[in-house]
């Protein structure tokens, strides 16, 4: 009864970080500059891998997936973020709403699959170096990645066309900077508890499914490794697995904390919080992480650097 009484809503409106005009300003400086670096710098690695020869592999094929995931990941939710902190009241209206839920998950998604399948690759590079061409020929990695992005854009596709077919009422705030799942639930005017068992079982098996297989891999990655006689095999083979690990445990975590458990106990601003390192601080770690220890792209990269040099000391000379 007190449901059929609250008022239908066409809008959401996102509540604020803070009250203070001062320090709303401050997040939009913080947050536009770890936007633009997190665009520069997966936009960095896409280019660097598409232009390099040296870099046409499989596994900077999937390190250029993920940061193409990344350059629209973080563009799903940070733009609209960065409008709201700069407005009094920021306002999204129900459809648009629940098409940045799907992208956002969506894109999700697809990022779990990519890093999944990069564990693959690890392994097969490791574990089975000898048929390592076979198994990851170019066709393959076209074929698995394919198989990632459609996947991940499915996924979300069944739990968003049932929200679209529920109803909204007062009060319409979201005590988020997207609009994720929960917030979306806490709104409903009919009761959500079929989507919700849908979404839950969704992410969990999708979650758990690719962390079982992720640590499948590992498993059979460290036993190899371990077998290796040599220390100096041992060393370079483990080096090439940490950045992917580091981005897996990051990712992988976060995920499971926020989805991989029942929502309605945990409080909305621990939530926000979590959210923002994995949705913001994430995609910008990740070019980090692959670049910082990592000689062959930080090679490719001085040498599209030294070609940059080169045309913009030609059109000078030109001039």
């Amino acid at each position: 009864m007190e449901r059929a009484n609250r008022t239908l809503v066409t809008e959401f409106v996102f509540l604020r970080f803070s009250d203070s005009a001062h320090l709303q300003l401050l997040f939009f400086c913080l947050f536009l500059m770890i936007y633009f670096l997190s665009l520069v710098g997966n936009a960095l690695i896409v280019l660097i891998v598409a232009l390099d020869g040296r870099l046409h592999t499989p596994m900077y094929f999937f390190i250029c997936n993920l940061s193409l995931i990344e350059l629209w990941y973080t563009t799903v939710t940070v733009p609209k973020m960065l409008a709201n902190f700069l407005c009094s009241q920021g306002v999204i209206s129900v459809p648009s709403c629940i098409a940045q839920y799907y992208f956002f998950f969506s894109l999700a998604g697809t990022e779990l699959f990519i890093l999944t399948t990069m564990a693959f690759d690890r392994y097969a590079a490791i574990c089975r170096p000898l048929h390592y061409p076979l198994l990851l020929s170019p066709q393959t990695c076209s074929t698995l990645a394919g198989i990632c992005w459609s996947v991940g854009f499915l996924c979300p596709m069944f739990p968003s066309f049932l929200l679209a077919q529920i109803s909204f009422c007062t009060p319409n705030q979201i005590n988020h900077f997207f609009c994720d799942a929960d917030q979306i639930f806490r709104l409903s005017c009919t009761d959500t508890y079929a989507i919700q068992v849908v979404g839950y079982a969704l992410s969990t098996v999708v979650i758990l499914g690719a962390l079982v297989f992720t640590m499948a891999s590992y498993a059979q990655i460290m036993v190899t490794i371990l077998a290796m006689a040599s220390a100096t095999a041992r060393h370079k083979a483990f080096s090439t697995c940490t950045a992917h690990l580091s981005v897996v445990t990051i990712y992988f975590g976060t995920l499971i904390f926020m989805y991989v458990r029942p929502a309605v106990k945990y409080e909305s601003n621990i939530n926000k919080i979590v959210a923002i390192f994995y949705s913001v601080i994430t995609p910008l770690l990740n070019p980090l992480i692959y670049t910082l220890r990592n000689k062959d792209v930080k090679d490719a990269l001085k040498v599209l650097v030294s070609r940059i040099q080169r045309i913009c000391h030609s059109s000078r000379e030109s001039q």
